[in-house]
């Protein structure tokens, strides 16, 4: 991960979601972290070329996404990819977190998003998948 600035691909087939995702966590999530660029995926193949290039440091995923959810896509990724980035998924109800556990996903936000939590949510799971010393 660069010190100067973080890469988030974020994954939805609807273009409104993306943005709600990315209005949500913000450029930047908290102060002891870098900026965030963004990088928008519609579908699952462009998910698996930017994670299998490595040009990931953090994946969001819409669980609600179609034909593919966020969620198969988590599963895949995290069994699949050798180095695989933390992984965030969205979902539309509370209930269906326990999914989240059974995708791999490290961690989950609940429509509708709520900017101080998704920041706060991404910003420790930022904070658990790099050293200290590489975000100084």
């Amino acid at each position: 991960m660069s010190t100067s600035t973080t890469t988030v691909l974020v994954f939805s087939h609807r273009p409104e979601v993306r943005e709600s995702i990315i209005g949500a966590i913000g450029r930047r999530p908290a102060p002891d972290l870098p900026r965030i660029d963004y990088v928008e995926a519609g579908t699952v193949a462009d998910v698996l070329s930017e994670v299998d290039a490595g040009r990931a440091d953090l994946v969001v995923l819409d669980g609600e996404a179609q034909p593919t959810g966020g969620m198969g896509v988590s599963r895949q990724l995290k069994n699949e990819i050798e180095d695989c980035p933390p992984i965030v998924l969205t979902v539309r109800r509370r209930d269906d977190r326990w999914l989240a556990t059974w995708s791999q996903a490290d961690a989950v936000l609940v429509h509708p998003l709520d900017p101080l939590s998704s920041a706060e949510t991404v910003a420790e799971v930022l904070r658990a998948a790099v050293p200290a010393a590489v975000r100084a």
